[in-house]
């Protein structure tokens, strides 16, 4: 994270005090990702080693309370705190003292990776700024011109420089459809819209590879006038954004993605509205009284009328059933579901550190549990008219329930889940026995028990049942692609015959760790390399698919001997319907290392017996 950059002459003195995260993975999703943060802005060999172990590893001094957190001046703050040992030269010797537990230092300000991702895009456009003058020039009908229509390549402008980005269509994060939207034009006007690009130096690096040229100077007049016209007469779409807490970690404000702190996950079973991490792909819809009172959530089984053709107007109206706020609230009974969600990205930051992913580059914070309240999806179903979805699947080929949001994000998944009895798939309108927010789908959202974060669709308005799954990148895109590892460019495989992730795999976490014998405020305590010490050692695990999580291993010398964890909330929910995480406690056994240090590392057991294996080899 580059942030460290500000604070790094005093990391680097202070050894002791510094924060590694390393994912946990599961034997069954190339989608499995690293989390991280590598607070001293260097990996050792024996790090590396320990990264590629593919377990959930936690590099912490001996007898410090250390987290990964939202938090860079966590380090700097304990390095001033303790200058005489972590500043003087013989702290890297083999005897460490204990330093001070960093629990107080938890909630100073923080420089967020969205700020000093600005900071670094604005930076890398200056360093290129002498470098295009050998390069041709067009314009902007040039540019036009080269649209890919009829075979011809793909052009786009972006700041003065023109890319031609054929070859790139089929590897764009939010799909072929979006990038699209922009063949042929100026994309500043749709990076407006979609400012995540701005978040990370990544579309940039990327786009370096593309430069064909600049366009000529009077055009990109033309185009930094018709933004300073859209910046002036048209209404900021983030202009109504929630307020959101401050000890979020966030990676990009516009569209909002920010995770828990990973030392506030294990706090409550019950992850508190506020601190719910967010995954927005637009601006979060702004519904005005009037809006909300003639709100109607739409039911279409138009799919499932007589005769081959697409119906339209008020034939298709005839299967469309609509209901209210009120309806629901009064007409079908209430139902609760404690459900985990969690991004598809969760935990693909550390991924970095061997070759650079497209995606945010969450830590192990995007994911939360909630107690979710509403309608059974089913009763809506079958109040709307759907009586046999096994018939209807075999007299008209329906196969999937597309859900659509008033953000015009799309997403599905198979009927046999949503009609399922036992599925628990339901319309939510209280989140832990609250309004649903703005932020997590105000007024209704889809709860998919079991599935991908992605599935769970917010701010829903209408549902279909569907021959086909939903269009669109969220469902079809390469983002939500389980793709072969060894795969790094899209135009390589047929995106469309893979498949679209649904439930996730197995994942587990470290969130607090201490000494055992560590009083408050205590200094104590010399160690020598090879000691043992106890440490008490606690996270969360869960599995997609309602699986259980029977067993959690903990290690603390590298996976030669492994203890097995207290499994604590959440181990008692009924087989095969186990929605929700499952925290752990252990006592675990673990050797000092040269540098004073100790490596702790979690894997997690479901009851199908998958377990995350021990390296990552296979998957990154």
């Amino acid at each position: 994270m580059t942030p460290i950059r500000h604070h790094q002459s005093s990391l680097m003195k202070n050894p002791l005090i510094r924060r590694r995260l390393v994912q946990s993975f599961s034997t069954a999703s190339s989608a499995s990702t690293l989390a991280n943060e590598v607070a001293d802005g260097e990996t050792s060999d024996a790090v590396s080693k320990k990264i590629l172990s593919g377990l959930a590893v936690v590099v912490a001094a001996v007898g410090a309370t250390t987290f990964y957190g939202n938090n860079t001046t966590v380090c700097e703050q304990a390095a001033n705190d303790d200058d005489d040992e972590t500043n003087d030269e013989t702290t890297t010797t083999a005897t460490r003292k204990v330093p001070k537990t960093t629990m107080e230092y938890l909630n100073f300000e923080v420089w967020t990776p969205a700020i000093v991702a600005r900071e670094d895009l604005t930076e890398l456009v200056d360093e290129h700024d002498d470098e295009m003058e050998g390069y041709p020039v067009y314009t902007s009908k040039q540019v036009a011109e080269n649209d890919g229509t009829d075979g011809k390549p793909i052009w786009m402008s972006y700041g003065g420089v023109v890319y031609d980005v054929t070859n790139f269509i089929s590897n764009h994060p939010g799909g072929t459809e979006k990038i699209m939207m922009a063949a042929g034009s100026s994309i500043e006007p749709f990076w407006h819209t979609y400012r995540q690009h701005f978040a990370s130096d990544l579309p940039i690096r990327l786009m370096e590879h593309m430069v064909i040229g600049r366009l000529v100077e009077k055009d990109q007049v033309l185009v930094d006038a018709q933004m300073e016209a859209i910046y002036e007469t048209s209404d900021d779409p983030f202009d109504h954004e929630p307020v959101r807490h401050k000890a979020l970690r966030v990676h990009s404000e516009h569209s909002m993605n920010a995770e828990t702190p990973a030392h506030l996950l294990t706090n409550h079973y019950l992850t508190p509205n506020s601190l719910f991490y967010i995954r927005h792909h637009h601006p979060v819809p702004f519904l005005t009284t009037e809006q909300v009172q003639n709100f109607a959530l739409e039911i279409d089984l138009s799919s499932f009328a007589p005769g081959e053709e697409e119906l339209f107007g008020k034939e298709k109206q005839k299967y469309i059933k609509k209901y209210t706020l009120e309806d629901l609230k009064t007409k079908f009974p209430q139902t609760h579901v404690v459900a985990t969600l969690q991004c598809s990205g969760n935990r693909r930051a550390d991924f970095n550190q061997f070759q650079r992913t497209s995606g945010t580059g969450w830590g192990q914070g995007a994911i939360s549990n909630a107690k979710w309240t509403g309608v059974r999806l089913s009763d809506l179903f079958k109040d709307a008219g759907l009586d046999d979805p096994m018939q209807a699947e075999k007299e008209h080929g329906v196969r999937h329930v597309r859900m659509h949001a008033l953000d015009d994000m799309s997403a599905s998944v198979g009927i046999e889940k949503v009609m399922n009895p036992y599925g628990d798939c339901i319309i939510a309108y209280e989140m832990n026995d609250q309004l649903l927010p703005r932020d997590h789908g105000y007024p209704l959202r889809v709860i998919i028990p079991g599935y991908a974060g992605i599935r769970n669709v917010k701010w829903v308005n209408r549902i279909e049942l569907s021959k086909e799954e939903a269009e669109g990148p969220w469902q079809r895109g390469l983002n939500y692609k389980i793709l072969p590892p060894s795969i790094t460019d899209a135009n390589e495989v047929d995106i469309e015959a893979m498949p679209s992730v649904m439930e996730p795999s197995l994942f587990s976490g470290i969130t607090n760790l201490r000494l055992e014998d560590e009083s408050e405020g205590s200094t104590a305590g010399e160690y020598q390399p090879g000691d043992k010490v106890t440490m008490t050692v606690s996270g969360w695990a869960w599995a997609g698919g309602g699986r259980n999580i029977v067993r959690v291993d903990v290690t603390g010398d590298n996976g030669l001997t492994w203890t097995s964890a207290e499994l604590k909330e959440g181990k008692g929910q009924r087989f095969g319907k186990a929605w929700a995480w499952t925290f752990w406690e252990a006592q675990v056994p673990a050797v000092v290392l040269k540098d004073g240090t100790v490596d702790l590392a979690s894997k997690a057991i479901d009851n199908a017996f998958n377990v995350q294996p021990e390296s990552s080899d296979h998957v990154w």
